[in-house]
């Protein structure tokens, strides 16, 4: 009898910004690895999610949605997106269905049609929103799309991250385009992303979540130190974590901080939670909030901030 063979291979989900990849790479890994919000543009850091399965290993890259850039930082995250397309086994595209595909996608799917080599898949994001036949014509406008573009879609998957329809065969999907392989990472891994960067994200999306309309992108995070508090108990450690928000201007730090720091301390209150829930130990977090003047724009602060 002959064992099934194994598969290992990347997989990434690109699309406009706010079509829905990161709540969908968390869905399929099964837990949070990248960070979601309903800002646009939240993704900044390329996030590995690793899928674990007895016949395969799917290594989800998660990438910053591609935009037309109006600052240096949006530069690098377009190249981010492109060199990623060329490295990895199959792209997916998002396409949320509660949303025409517009101008943003053709772009998108123009630029993926140059990308020779990689499988192509279309998927639609957010189905839960919509009825089956609003989703029907969606799916016939993302075949049309794939046409007009000269791209092949390998599959057209129709999901729901929320709801969970049809992760499963997404996922089937996903690995059945991946080459043989041995595995890439040990069993448990779920992200290769180092803890400073996924305690970053943690505590920017909790710095995102009640200013959205006032700074959309104006907020970086930076994990100065960490370390177990030296003198404790082996069976009680407890975190330090010190860092810093960066924000362009004086008018952004006082949003960011609220009416007698109330604003901040929210932050800190559900950072901490979520990078508890993350590393499984108690945390002290320390945050605190700098000014770096238009750093989206300066290639040594956009260094300091790690882009």
């Amino acid at each position: 009898m002959t064992t099934p063979e194994h598969r290992s291979g990347f997989a990434c989900f690109v699309g406009r910004p706010n079509a829905g990849k990161s709540t969908l790479t968390n869905a399929i890994v099964g837990t949070k690895v990248t960070i979601t919000s309903s800002k646009p543009q939240t993704t900044r850091t390329v996030v590995r999610g690793i899928v674990h399965r007895p016949d395969a290993q799917l290594v989800l890259v998660d990438t910053p949605g591609l935009h037309r850039p109006r600052t240096l930082l949006g530069e690098r995250l377009n190249d981010l997106v492109t060199t990623t397309w060329s490295e990895v086994d199959v792209v997916a595209v998002c396409f949320p269905a509660d949303q025409k595909p517009g101008p943003g996608d053709r772009f998108l799917v123009n630029e993926l049609a140059k990308v020779r080599r990689t499988t192509k898949m279309a998927v639609a994001t957010k189905t839960d929103l919509v009825s089956s036949e609003a989703l029907g014509d969606h799916l016939l406008a993302i075949q049309a799309l794939g046409q007009e573009t000269g791209t092949e879609w390998a599959e057209i998957v129709p999901v729901s991250a929320t709801s969970g329809h049809q992760i499963g065969l997404l996922t089937d999907h996903l690995v059945a385009q991946l080459p043989e392989g041995p595995q890439l990472y040990p069993d448990g891994e779920l992200t290769d992303a180092p803890e400073e960067t996924l305690i970053a994200e943690l505590i920017r999306e909790a710095a995102l979540e009640g200013v959205r309309d006032e700074l959309p992108h104006s907020i970086a995070v930076l994990v100065e130190e960490m370390g177990l508090r030296e003198g404790r108990p082996a069976d009680k450690p407890l975190l330090e974590i010190h860092a810093s928000l960066y924000v362009e201007r004086d008018s952004q730090k006082g949003i960011v901080i609220g009416h007698k720091g109330s604003r901040l301390r929210d932050v800190g209150i559900e950072a901490r939670k979520q990078i508890q829930a993350l590393l499984g130990t108690p945390v002290h977090l320390d945050l605190h909030v700098k000014i770096a003047k238009d750093w989206q724009r300066d290639p040594r602060q956009l260094r300091k901030l790690g882009f």
